[in-house]
């Protein structure tokens, strides 16, 4: 029973939000969120209000929805209330008030003022543990900023299970990244279903704020994507259910939120994931439309645009079929609705949403009688929303509405109306749109013939070649309804017009007639009575049709109208039923022929049907006509009256008119009908046809065969319809056939149709435009039919284009003026010569007059045709002689001025302004310099010489105009280029050699600053100079001169062609008649190769080397190469850039080519020095004393040889040639050694110019290295016999630097080198030339290290040499610095191999060091060179450097330290003394070093600091054994380095900057000494530590001061020592007590020296006390001797501060101890102290007990009690500062205890 009431009370103590625990109580109100809790805990209610009131005051006044909050939960009252004293019901309202503050107060948690507010409600009503989940619910959208994190912190530990998943970031205090927050939402809907009840709930209570719908909307978005995802299923039914299950959970929030319209940015949330749901979901369209109808339920002004959007989306998703009505409903109230789809569109993907629109308003318009949707429609259909398939369906949409609209819909016609509006403006849209209507038409079942005319209107399209694209003005479509309605009162009014027997529809006057009488039949047409009746009005003379035209020709122009197909089929039908009466039974009609040829050629099948029947009924008429009466065969109807005039109508025979219909017209009638165009074809065979056979192909196989006689009768009878009939759609129509006919029997189409033409083109612009207008046509087809009658070489007709062309009237009719020019040129290509040469003058004559405004046209048009035309060579011809003499007439001066129009260029500013007629002469010279080069001018090529006279004549114009004419030179010589080929493939073709060309040419590259000209005119020389080389070549000079300033500097690749081809075609016969001459052709070239050097600098680099390279080919290599490249140093000197382009055009050619290049550059400068220069004054300008230096230009010459010779293809092709044994390798080796031989001449020669002999040199030692190494070394030892040491120094370096290149694999390299070190010794030894003897060791250096451990015998003789008198112990410095180098390297390849060398070389390398070092002058690199030495012997064989040769190393090292040499010399000191602690055997190193302290030491800080470095390297470098073998000379060497502040300070001169560095010296010792104490074990340096404490005091104590140093150093060692092995050493301590014990108990810390002392002694005492972990310190012989003499050093707190040292000693002794005892002791001491008469004494004693307290807590505050009395009387202490240092220790004892000492010390 126990058990279960304590259950029960746990649980109830568990849920229960109130305790009596008091801790519990304070712990809680100390959650705060602003306040720490330490400070929260200490507030009362009072004071928190008051703070957090004035948060709540600054909220009223940022929005006044706080206000009433004031009463409630922030009055004064709220103070006082508490939670738990309140009742359920009390809770329940005080939580209502809190949750609706909470939400109001979210949009401004940012703020202080909020936070505070809250914090009220968080301190006074703890609604983090009531209200925890409405808490959360306010701050989840500020998750990033501290104070959510605050938040986390103050929540109870239970919270909602909603918000379970922020356990670990409360348990962290992190903040929660949103993924977790969307990942909660995705996988748990209960958390989405909260906040989004908190979101609708603010927003409801308007009580909302942008961050919040932003965070909402965006964690819905995401979770829904992620539910989407996370509930993908392969099966369709699972998906699908997955959906609609989704849809039931998200749907009611989406719901409630689409309907706030006072909330816009929630529904557009909503709108956004809605999009989201509906695009990755797979809903059907039912639920789709619930979402679109949501949608529009609830969307307002400000959600419009973006509720577009989603609804177009979501539309996107569903099938295409009409919206729904409540859709519909909606998106009709929107103003400006297409305007708002278009701009949403232009975004978005609207098609399915206006497609959708479009069918519905279309099925609401004839369903329910609403047309307000038409507009929409149209404007939609207008827009870009819709592609073509949409628009088909709702143009088909249209149609059938318009065709199913009822009168029960529409009682008042206004649907019909709207619908026929409608689709009336989209039949008349753009081709595009069109091609779509007329697409939806054919597929409709709709009878649309019949819907035509109750619309009152042509629905369908017309084509351009017969129908109009405007219909007749009939008044709108209201006006068409009303006179059906009232046709009956129409008929009446027709009826009183009156006409007479001779009117005609095809007559002028019959316009305003025609008008009336066709508008009552339209609106009759829809009933067939109504026609019936219209018919039969007395206006139309149905009865006299027979006889008179009227009936017929009214019809006529109805069927060939711009009238609606039902209008034309029936007035077709009309004229059959009339013409089937038997009063027509005997009359010719072929009059009606023209115009059913019109209606076979309609685009309407159905006219073209209705167009065959009447052709049927008139050809049972034409064969009645002719069984009944042949006297009749000449009357026919509509003779007389049918047009305006009848005297020049051309009738048909009844024969002819026969043969017409029966053998053309009705074989071919059902092909009419099914195709429109077939008519044409049928009559242009027929009358073309000159054969049966013929005509049988024409017609497929009809019989029928007509004569020349009738296809001219029919020809003009076609024709003189065409040109009488007044409409323009017959014309048209006729003259498509008519036009495909040339003539017959000499009778051409231009004869008979030329009148018409000649009346088309007499109308003015206005005129013209109304006719076709008119009839719905366009003006631009008659014009193309009307001219098309032209052929080609009719005179008259070409006459009369040539002749109308500058009409006014046509001038202001530009197509018409544009087609005649086309046909002309259509034309130009059948025309005889005499013809084109006519058109050809006028069209130039027309081209170059100088009008304006629209006759510029012409000019234009005349241009283009001759542009656009093959121009024959006559024609080209004429036009260029008609030049010609213009241009002799102008340049043709008046007696006293010829002297200033004189071509010379210093006239060619004279005339600065044109005249009107040199201004047009130019134009014409323009036109017809294009006209010729546009005419393929290689296809004229007899046109040469006149161009040549043409570019003359240009020269002439320049001095005139002022201008150099570029273009128009450039026209000709581009024309000249094409065609100087033609003559070298015609020899029939001569250019005449009299005119000048080549003068001229050259006259144009100099005077022309245009580069177009220039390069052209250089590509003419070139072609010119292979087809006529005598009319260049002498004058090609010039040519190169001006290339190298001009062409040769442009950087493009044409004029690299340019260039490239000039040389190649020019230079070639120039060479050959330079050969045939007396002048060497070299000397003869020598400007052509001025010029390209002098522009070398200009050219483009790049184009550099392909340049010079193709000049010197086409030359000829062999004796223009080395030409070229003494003139480019000569004039760039020999700069680096001159040097390596020299190098690269240089390696291009061979190698023969090369080396004879050389010969010929060495007896080049051979002859600079002659006394009389030949070939150089030529090529180098040598013999111009005044402005050549022959020495200069010399020295240019010799400085490019040797970079020649230094070409790496050049060795490696000689290197490959010499290998070899045939003809071409034994020319090689003469060339090679002609050379070598010129060199040699030209060497002694120039003695006397030491520079060119020194440039001599280096390019004999280039050319040796052309030769394989042993060849090479056999050249060599020739040169060296000879007696010139200055040439032996430079041989003998070429050797050196060969050597380098050698390669140390290489067999044959090693064999030469290694015998040739003889000789090289032989040198060193017998030589007295120090210079010379310098070269022979570097190259015995550089051998013996490539190659010496090949053959260490040969080395080890060079090596001895080396070593000897004649080398190392000469006193160059030079030499001997070479030989020392030289030794260092052979100690590496010969090591024992050289020890018999080394008793001589020791000594002398240890004495050039101490000389290097003390001598007057530093010599740096002498003593660098030494160290070398002894750093590979330290290396290689350091047994050879013990005994006195390391003791005397060593101490010319001190010495080197001492001098301070620089950082070079300290590098190689310290890398050789390095290599010695490495090496050297450790017993003689260490007594080496035993020996060098004191040298060290007395050197100086470097010298003793290096010592110390090197002692450690050689300490690690050894192993433990060694070291322990040697602790002996260890130890030496360490008490001396500890004695070294001792004996430092002892020197009376001892200097302050060494003193200054002791202790950096010491801290060394002490890390080498502990890197010792590493390697020994315990029994080792145990004696070594207590003989070092014995030696630390034996000192006499008289010398105090050298005690004291001495134990300074000991005591710094051991503070190391203790410091770094801690423990492990801690039991060494008792080697120090008395020590230490007698230092504390004798140091003066008043003396600066005992000071220092004294603190080293304490803190290695600290050290001691605080690694003690084996109670060394609590055994009593040990603590009682510390102990006491540690209290004791009170008694300097005058005069040294203690707690720097002493206190922590203490402290570590206190620690140490451990023991109450030992702590009395100590303790018993000090509270002495605390009533010590002096003030300083008792200050440290209580700072020393505040240490202890600190550290000990609460073992040392044991003995409290007797402390009490001590703290009592220091509390009223005289010192102040005791008085503070007291209270501060009272501090600290309360904070140990936890209870205050008030009460105890009372």
């Amino acid at each position: 029973m126990t058990t279960a009431l304590a259950a029960q009370l746990a649980q109830i103590a568990a849920s229960s939000k109130s305790t009596l625990n008091v801790k519990a109580q304070k712990a809680a109100h100390s959650k705060s969120l602003i306040f720490e809790p330490r400070v929260a805990a200490s507030q009362n209610f009072q004071t928190l209000y008051t703070i957090c009131h004035e948060g709540f005051e600054e909220l009223c006044q940022l929005d006044a929805r706080f206000v009433p909050y004031g009463t409630t939960i922030f009055s004064e009252q709220s103070q006082h209330e508490d939670r738990s004293q309140m009742t359920a019901a009390e809770n329940a309202v005080l939580d209502k008030k809190i949750a609706s503050f909470l939400r109001l107060a979210g949009a401004r948690l940012r703020l202080m003022p909020a936070v505070k507010a809250i914090e009220w409600l968080v301190r006074r009503f703890r609604i983090h543990e009531y209200n925890t989940e409405i808490v959360l619910s306010t701050f989840l959208p500020y998750h990033t900023i501290p104070i959510f994190v605050t938040l986390l912190s103050i929540l109870p530990s239970t919270i909602p299970q909603v918000y379970r998943f922020l356990d670990p970031y409360i348990r962290s205090l992190t903040h929660p990244p949103r993924s977790v927050l969307v990942h909660q939402a995705i996988h748990h809907p209960d958390f989405l279903a909260a906040i989004s009840m908190y979101t609708l709930d603010t927003c409801r209570s308007q009580q909302h704020y942008p961050a919040l719908i932003s965070f909402w909307g965006g964690i819905m978005t995401e979770a829904v994507n992620g539910m989407l995802d996370k509930m993908r299923s392969g099966r369709r039914s699972i998906q699908k259910d997955n959906d609609q299950t989704l849809l039931h959970q998200i749907g009611p929030t989406l719901s409630d939120g689409l309907v706030m319209n006072k909330v816009p940015g929630l529904q557009i949330a909503c709108y956004m994931v809605m999009s989201v749901f509906v695009a990755k979901g797979d809903l059907d369209d039912n639920a789709i439309s619930a979402l679109m109808e949501q949608l529009v339920s609830g969307w307002t002004a400000e959600t419009l645009r973006p509720g577009l959007v989603c609804l177009s989306i979501l539309a996107q998703y569903r099938s295409a079929k009409q919206m729904s009505g409540k859709v519909t409903r909606a998106l009709l109230k929107v103003q400006n609705l297409p305007s708002l789809l278009a701009e949403v569109g232009a975004e978005h993907n609207i098609t399915k949403l206006a497609n959708g629109l479009c069918l519905a308003l279309i099925d609401r318009a004839y369903k329910k009688g609403d047309p307000k949707g038409l507009p929409t429609v149209e404007s939609l259909l207008l827009g870009s929303a819709l592609n073509e398939p949409q628009k088909a369906v709702i143009f088909k949409s249209l149609l059938l509405a318009a065709h199913k609209v009822n009168d029960r819909v529409d009682e008042q016609g206004l649907v019909g109306k709207a619908l026929a509006s409608t689709i009336i403006k989209l039949s008349q849209l753009e081709a595009d749109t069109e091609t779509i209507f007329t697409k939806a038409i054919k597929d409709t079942d709709v009878d649309v013939d019949a819907l035509e005319m109750m619309l009152g209107t042509q629905l369908r399209p017309k084509t351009l070649t017969s129908q109009p694209q405007h219909d007749v003005d009939m008044g709108e479509n209201e006006d068409v309804i009303e006179q059906a309605e009232n046709f009956e009162t129409a008929l009446q009014r027709a009826s009183k017009i009156s006409t007479s027997p001779s009117d005609s529809c095809l007559q002028s006057p019959s316009s305003d007639v025609f008008t009336d009488l066709c508008s009552v039949f339209l609106s009759g047409l829809a009933a067939p009575e109504n026609v019936a009746s219209f018919a039969k009005t007395a206006p139309l003379q149905h009865e006299q049709a027979s006889e008179n035209p009227f009936y017929f020709s009214f019809l006529m122009r109805i069927w060939c109208g711009p009238y609606p197909i039902l209008a034309r089929v029936g007035a077709l039908d009309m004229a059959k039923r009339r013409l089937k009466q038997k009063d027509c039974a005997g009359i010719d009609f072929q009059a009606f022929l023209p115009y059913c040829l019109a209606a076979l050629n309609d685009p309407s099948k159905k006219v073209r049907r209705a167009a065959a029947d009447l052709v049927a009924v008139v050809a049972v008429l034409d064969i009645v006509f002719l069984d009944l009466d042949k006297s009749r065969a000449d009357i026919c109807w509509g003779n007389k009256h049918l047009y305006d005039t009848a005297e020049s109508i051309a009738w048909m025979s009844s024969d002819v008119y026969h043969k017409l219909l029966r053998n053309v017209i009705i074989p071919s009638l059902e092909e009419c009908v099914l195709n429109a165009d077939y008519i044409v074809e049928a009559v242009q065979s027929a009358v073309n046809s000159t054969s049966k056979a013929s005509l049988d192909e024409a017609n497929k196989g009809k019989k029928g065969h007509l004569s020349h006689g009738t296809r001219l009768s029919i020809l003009m009878f076609l024709a003189s319809h065409a040109f009488h009939t007044p409409l323009v759609t017959v014309k048209i129509r006729l003259l498509e056939p008519l036009n495909q006919i040339k003539g017959v029997s000499g009778t051409s189409r231009t004869q008979l149709l030329l009148p018409l033409l000649r009346w088309w083109s007499s109308l003015s612009a206005d005129a013209a435009s109304q006719a076709c207008v008119q009839e719905g046509v366009d003006e631009s087809i008659l014009d193309q039919r009307s001219v098309d009658v032209v052929l080609p070489n009719d005179k008259d007709g070409l006459e009369f284009l040539l002749g109308i062309i500058e009409t006014p009237k046509l001038l202001t009719r530009q197509n018409l003026l544009h087609v005649i020019f086309l046909r002309i040129q259509r034309l130009w290509p059948s025309m005889k010569t005499e013809a084109k040469h006519i058109v050809a003058k006028r069209m130039l004559e027309l081209s170059q007059k100088d009008w304006s405004g629209d006759r510029s046209a012409v000019s234009g048009e005349a241009a283009d045709l001759l542009r656009n035309v093959e121009l024959t060579t006559d024609i080209l011809l004429f036009f260029l002689e008609s030049l010609q003499s213009t241009a002799d007439m102008l340049t043709e001066p008046p007696p006293g001025k010829r002297r200033r129009t004189s071509s010379s260029d210093t006239h060619r500013g004279s005339i600065t302004q044109p005249t009107p007629e040199l201004s047009s002469t130019l134009k014409q010279v323009t036109f017809v310099l294009q006209l010729v080069e546009g005419s393929d001018p290689e296809k004229h090529p007899e046109l040469l010489n006149a161009l040549f006279n043409a570019l003359s004549e240009l020269q002439h114009f320049r001095v005139l105009v002022g201008s150099e004419l570029g273009y128009l030179q450039n026209l000709v010589l581009r024309s000249l280029l094409v065609m100087v080929p033609a003559y070298k493939d015609n020899q029939n073709l001569k250019i005449d050699s009299t005119g000048g060309h080549g003068d001229l040419l050259i006259n144009c590259i100099q005077k022309s600053s245009s580069p177009a000209v220039q390069t052209t005119a250089l590509l003419l020389v070139a072609s010119l100079a292979n087809v006529a080389p005598d009319l260049v070549l002498n004058s090609v000079m010039p040519i190169f001169t001006h290339m190298g300033g001009s062409v040769l500097r442009q950087s493009d690749e044409y004029s690299a062609h340019v260039i490239n081809q000039t040389v190649k075609e020019v230079v070639p016969p120039l060479i050959r008649s330079l050969r045939k001459g007396k002048i060497s052709p070299l000397a003869g070239a020598s400007g052509l190769l001025l010029s390209f050097v002098t522009a070398y600098e200009h050219i483009p680099s790049h184009r550099r080397l392909g340049l010079f390279v193709s000049l010197v080919e086409t030359l000829g290599s062999e004796e223009f190469l080395f030409a070229l490249l003494a003139m480019l140093t000569n004039m760039y000197g020999t700069t680096d850039e001159v040097l390596v382009f020299s190098t690269e055009l240089f390696n291009y050619f061979t190698v023969k080519i090369q080396l004879q290049s050389l010969i010929k550059l060495l007896d080049l400068t051979r002859d600079l020095f002659q006394p009389r220069p030949g070939l150089s004054s030529v090529l180098l300008g040598a013999n111009d004393h005044i402005e050549r230096d022959p020495q200069k230009i010399g020295l240019r010459q010799l400085s490019l040889i040797p970079h020649l010779l230094s070409s790496k293809k050049l060795t490696t092709q000689i290197g490959k040639l010499t290998e070899r044994d045939d003809m071409e390798a034994s020319n090689i080796r003469e060339l090679y050694s002609t050379l070598l031989e010129n060199l040699l001449i030209l060497a002694d020669s120039l003695k006397q110019h030491k520079n060119l002999y020194n440039r001599c040199g280096d390019s004999l030692s280039k050319l040796l290295n052309l030769l394989s190494i042993g060849e090479f070394i056999k050249a060599v030892e020739t040169l060296l016999d000879r007696p010139d040491i200055v040439l032996r120094r430079k041989v003998l370096r070429a050797v050196e630097v060969r050597i380098d290149e050698e390669s140390q694999a290489d067999a044959n390299s090693r064999s030469a080198l290694l015998a040739f070190l003889p000789h090289l010794t032989a040198i060193i030894r017998d030589f007295e030339d120090m210079a010379y003897k310098h070269v022979a060791v570097g190259c015995v250096d550089k051998i013996s290290e490539k190659y010496g451990k090949k053959d260490p015998e040969a080395v080890a003789a060079a090596a001895s040499t080396i070593a000897s008198d004649h080398c190392l112990g000469q006193n160059d410095d030079r030499l001997r610095i070479m030989a020392l180098l030289c030794l260092a390297s052979l100690v590496d390849v010969l090591q024992d191999g050289l020890v018999p060398v080394l008793p001589s070389a020791i000594p002398k390398t240890l004495s050039y060091l101490t000389e290097s070092i003390t001598g007057e002058t530093k010599k740096p690199e002498l003593h660098n060179a030494g160290y070398a030495f002894m750093a590979a012997l330290s290396q290689h064989l350091p047994y050879m450097l013990s005994g006195s040769y390391l003791g005397q190393l060593l101490a010319v090292s001190n010495a080197s330290a001492k001098a301070n040499l620089g950082s070079e010399a300290n590098d190689s000191r310290l890398q050789c003394l390095q290599l010695l602690a490495k090496q050297v055997d450790a017993k003689t190193m260490f007594a080496a070093l035993e020996q060098n302290w004191s040298a060290a030491a007395d050197s100086g800080f470097i010298a003793t600091r290096e010592y110390l470095d090197i002692l450690g390297i050689t300490i690690d470098k050894h192993s433990k054994t060694d070291i322990a073998k040697n602790v002996t000379s260890l130890s030496a060497i360490f008490l001396n380095a500890f004695d070294l502040r001792r004996q430092e300070s002892s020197k009376g001169d001892a200097s302050e900057s060494f003193m200054r560095h002791i202790p950096r010296i010491e801290e060394t010792i002490h890390n080498v000494a502990l890197r010792m104490i590493y390697k020994l074990n315990d029994a080792a340096f145990r004696p070594i530590f207590s003989q070092l404490m014995d030696w630390a005091t034996s000192l006499p104590k008289k010398d105090a001061t050298g005690r004291n140093l001495r134990l300074l150093s000991v005591y710094g060692f051991l503070l190391s020592f203790f410091s770094s092995l801690k423990s492990i050493v801690t039991s060494y301590a008792s080697y120090i007590i008395n020590s230490a014990v007698e230092v504390l108990s004798t140091a003066s810390p008043k003396k600066a020296e005992e000071r220092e002392l004294w603190r080293k002694v304490l803190q290695t005492l600290a050290k001691c006390f605080e690694h003690d972990q084996d109670d060394f310190w609590q055994a009593p012989a040990h603590f009682s001797a510390v102990a006491p003499a540690l209290t004791a050093q009170f008694a300097h707190a005058a005069s040294v501060d203690l707690t720097a040292d002493l206190v922590p000693t203490i402290v570590e002794l206190a620690a140490a101890a451990d023991s109450p005892e030992h702590q009395k002791e100590l303790n018993g001491p000090l509270l002495r102290l605390l009533r010590a008469e002096q003030t300083p004494v008792r200050l440290a004693a209580v700072r020393c007990e505040q240490a202890l307290t600190n550290r000990l807590g609460e073992e040392w505050l044991s003995m409290l009690p007797e402390m009490l009395p001590y703290i009592s009387e220091l509390q009223d202490d005289d010192d102040e500062e005791v008085e503070r240092e007291t209270h501060r220790w009272i501090v600290g004892i309360e904070g140990v205890l936890g209870e205050s000492l008030d009460a105890m010390l009372q």
